[in-house]
């Protein structure tokens, strides 16, 4: 294959690997198929042109068009000339889908369906990023700029999956542009080298990549390629990272939030998306199933987290500590033993549909029983997951107080702490005066913070004249307060947003939190929560009771029965406003089942899902088994030259996992620790030595490894605990094995340079083991079935020889 040749192959599966990243956004992902089929007649159209011409543009124009002509084809067929030549009705009927599918996208969660509009632009975005990197990459001959827009296809892909487009969509991003940059390095260190290259030896022909005199290569090119590509993989790490992300936040995935990296701090996040598109579902979704013993279920809102530094453009969650899970969590800050509260017992499953880091949880939790890895947040008492945790599929209990403070005790709260006061009621200056003048004009010869409190919630929910409206922009920029008490529209992250801003200016400590309200019930009693119940409202502080929900949203959840005047009123009892709020949430999008309740929708008890508002895909294009068989093709290809790296990492993570408590446990830790740390110096080329004591073999790594310092101590270290274990009546645990590994991980690969890092990454030395361990199976196995086999001949023997005896 000629190396423009080789070159479209690489482009064609660079653009193809990073369009990988979208397959998260639709579902089904067919359109991947018809994706890759016009992106080879694109790159072979461009073939074809080359070899009969050297004209760049004209190549670049023959692709275009013949992209154009398959668009049409595929999609406006039946409005294009001949079938497939675009006609003004077809360039008409392009500019609807595309409008269509813009609207779909602002409508629809992830994964969306995959409408005739949706599937046009991720095609058409597609034939325009490959027709763009087989310019550059093949037809201009330069590569390396070609990532760019491979970068922007996954950057987009990543930002809008909201954490779908994961490490695996990267990697393979990554792979396929730097595949493609090998083959141009290939392509012009073939050509260097007839300029550069030594000549060929006197008396015979010279071999392939023959070395220059004096025993060298042709180095430089050769590093000024190396160079190029660690230049462009640090590069494709650095900025994506650096790249703003549009994720689905709180409430729908896991978000840019997570509790990653060991969960050592909650990162901030920003509702806002994610909670409208949440609230903008055509058809609603069941996210969560709970059954309580609670006697009224009102006020169980499910609670994930709460936003508490205010900025002046948005609420954003604090950067805080995390911590173990503690066995039942502290009594609830502020909160007096002279408040009534109740213990009650929520069990609740999530669905595999949603998966995102925080657990919803009836707020303030006690005692919290969940499988998997949670870490905990003290200040705002919530569950974050760590590392890859997700809510997916999640069954946990969770024990709950249900606080039942009298009007008389919220009225008389006494002032709160002054650093809560600071941290809770602190404001931006670039805060519109109207505002807290507003503030001041509603809770006006209110006595005290709790008739303040229950001013604003009444004057947002019903004397003040406002409209709950989903469709509403959310909003941001210092402004974006007074324009919603100007116009008086929008949905709860208006409503609560707002009314905690409002009484921070007067003074009360105030946050917004986020979560679910209680949802529908259920036939067989368990309690529905869909995604349209997702929720934002305020939560403010009251000495002696803590922290206290309101709800300023009107029809939606229930107003706390401590805001609810004693004396009796016109509006309707406190148990019909859970069921009225669960049945009442607007729809963004008409239903041909106008019939079917909300709730039996949501269940999917109404029928075929394409007589619903959701509008069915049009094409469900090829069989899904040859989608998973392209995909699993492409991973493996992919995948399999980094498969010890991959078995080398779930080693190390799995020995350095978390210790035990017992004596076996601690044992078995300091083991795997030690034979992790002898691993770990074997891919850095000290092979082990098994005829050593633990404290000889700690010498020989020292000395072997140039090992000074702290990676020494370490070793000595690991060493003395490996002796303890197998040598003292009573083992007692060492702490920091883990990191001490880690050390002398990082003091082993100093010394080395750069391929002897690489090499120990990428090509570990210790994997030999997997083929130890296959030859060890394979010949317990062989043994095993030879012998039954000789068993299984000597009874078919015996059992021919008797008939031969009785005729005898």
């Amino acid at each position: 294959m000629s190396g423009r040749g080789r070159l479209a192959l690489c482009a064609f599966a660079a653009t193809l690997l990073a369009a990988g990243a979208l397959l998260p956004l639709v579902d089904p992902a067919t359109w991947i198929i018809q994706a890759a089929l016009l992106l080879a007649v694109q790159s072979g159209a461009g073939a074809l042109v080359r070899r009969w011409s050297s004209a760049r543009a004209l190549t670049v124009s023959v692709q275009a068009l013949v992209s154009l002509v398959a668009l049409t084809a595929v999609f406006v067929r039946d409005q294009a000339l001949a079938g497939f030549l675009p006609g003004p009705e077809a360039v008409g009927r392009f500019g609807a889908l595309l409008t269509a599918g813009a609207d779909d996208v602002g409508q629809y969660a992830i994964p969306a369906p995959a409408t005739d509009g949706i599937r046009l632009m991720l095609v058409g975005g597609v034939l325009v990023i490959g027709l763009a990197v087989d310019a550059l990459a093949v037809t201009f001959r330069s590569a390396a700029p070609a990532g760019l827009p491979l970068l922007a296809l996954y950057s987009v892909a990543a930002g809008l999956s909201g954490g779908g487009a994961s490490w695996l969509w990267f990697l393979l991003a990554a792979a396929g542009y730097l595949v493609l940059l090998l083959a141009e390095g290939r392509d012009r260190l073939s050509q260097w080298g007839r300029v550069f290259g030594a000549a060929p030896p006197r008396g015979g022909r010279a071999a392939a990549g023959s070395a220059a005199p004096g025993g060298r290569g042709p180095v430089a090119p050769v590093r000024t390629g190396r160079r190029i590509g660690v230049v462009a993989l640090g590069v494709a790490l650095a900025v994506p990272a650096a790249l703003p992300s549009l994720g689905g936040g709180l409430l729908d995935g896991t978000g840019p939030g997570g509790g990653g990296g060991g969960g050592g701090m909650i990162n901030a996040v920003n509702p806002l998306v994610s909670l409208q598109d949440s609230l903008n579902q055509p058809e609603d979704r069941e996210v969560l199933r709970y059954r309580t013993n609670a006697k009224d279920t009102s006020g169980l809102y499910l609670r994930l987290t709460s936003l508490d530094d205010f900025d002046g453009e948005m609420w954003k969650l604090t950067q805080r500590p995390l911590g173990d899970v503690p066995e039942r969590l502290p009594r609830p800050a502020g909160l007096s033993g002279e408040v009534t509260t109740t213990e009650i017992t929520t069990s609740i499953s999530a669905s595999d549909a949603y998966a995102q880091v925080w657990l919803p949880m009836p707020y303030p939790a006690t005692r919290v029983a969940a499988d998997g890895r949670w870490r905990y947040e003290s200040v705002g008492r919530t569950l974050v997951g760590d590392k890859d945790q997700t809510t997916k599929g999640v069954q946990y209990t969770v024990t709950s107080l249900a606080v039942k403070p009298t009007q008389q005790q919220l009225a008389g709260a006494p002032r709160a702490p002054e650093q809560l006061l600071r941290e809770y009621t602190r404001l931006p200056a670039s805060l519109p005066a109207d505002v807290r003048s507003t503030a001041l004009q509603v809770t006006k010869d209110a006595p005290n913070d709790y008739e303040r409190a229950v001013r604003l919630q009444d004057w947002f929910a019903v004397e003040g004249g406002f409209r709950y409206d989903t469709e509403v922009s959310s909003g941001t920029g210092p402004g974006a307060i007074s324009r919603f008490l100007k116009d008086k529209e929008g949905f709860c992250v208006h409503f609560s947003f707002s009314m905690a801003a409002m009484a921070r200016t007067l003074g009360i400590p105030a946050r917004v939190a986020v979560g679910f309200t209680p949802g529908a019930p259920r036939s067989d009693g368990d309690m529905s929560v869909g995604i349209r119940d997702a929720h934002a409202w305020p939560e403010l502080y009251f000495e002696g009771v803590g922290w206290t929900r309101f709800e300023p949203t009107p029809s939606r959840g229930s107003v706390p029965e401590y805001t609810r005047p004693e004396t009796p009123t016109n509006r309707p009892s406190a148990p019909a406003q859970p069921e009225q709020s669960a049945s009442a949430a607007p729809s963004a999008a008409p239903s041909a089942q106008d019939s079917c309740p909300p709730q039996a929708r949501r269940l999917g008890e109404c029928g075929d899902p394409e007589q619903s508002g959701a509008a069915a895909p049009s094409d469900p294009g090829p069989p899904i088994g040859t989608i998973l068989l392209v995909a699993a093709g492409v991973a493996a290809a992919v995948l399999i030259p980094f498969l010890p790296l991959l078995w080398r990492t779930r080693v190390r993570a799995r020995r350095l996992g978390a210790a035990g408590r017992g004596a076996e446990e601690v044992a078995a830790r300091t083991l795997a620790v030690w034979a992790e740390v002898i691993d770990t110096a074997w891919d850095h080329g000290i092979p082990p030595d098994d005829s050593r004591t633990p404290r000889g073999t700690a010498e020989r790594i020292v000395t072997l490894g140039g090992l000074e310092g702290e990676p020494a101590e370490a070793v000595h270290r690991v060493a003395g605990a490996v002796e303890q274990v197998l040598y003292a009546p009573q083992p007692r645990p060492v702490a920091g094995l883990a990191d001490d590994a880690a050390r002398i991980r990082v003091g082993l690969a100093a010394p080395l340079g750069r391929a002897g890092r690489l090499r120990a990454l990428l090509v570990p030395r210790s994997t030999v083991r997997v083929v130890w361990a296959f030859s060890s199976g394979w010949a317990a196995f062989t043994a095993r079935w030879a012998d039954r086999r000789g068993r299984l001949l000597a009874r078919w023997s015996s059992a021919l020889r008797r008939p031969s005896r009785q005729r005898g």
